[in-house]
């Protein structure tokens, strides 16, 4: 997986661990509802791309 991502990839998922990483340290419910939010968000995000790139026959 860290494969595919690249540089920039790695960079952002290592600021968004960071993120919620500092909110934790303050509340550990909010960072925990945070995180699901962005996995969530995540999920949506690789449907969205991979039905685009099915719909032009990429994948």
């Amino acid at each position: 997986m860290l494969k595919n991502l690249g540089p920039q990839g790695i960079a952002g998922l290592l600021i968004l661990l960071a993120g919620v990483g500092l909110i934790a340290s303050q509340n550990l419910l909010i960072a925990a509802g945070i995180a699901l939010v962005l996995a969530g968000l995540g999920i949506v995000v690789k449907a969205l791309v991979s039905g685009m790139l099915q719909s032009f026959g990429m994948f």
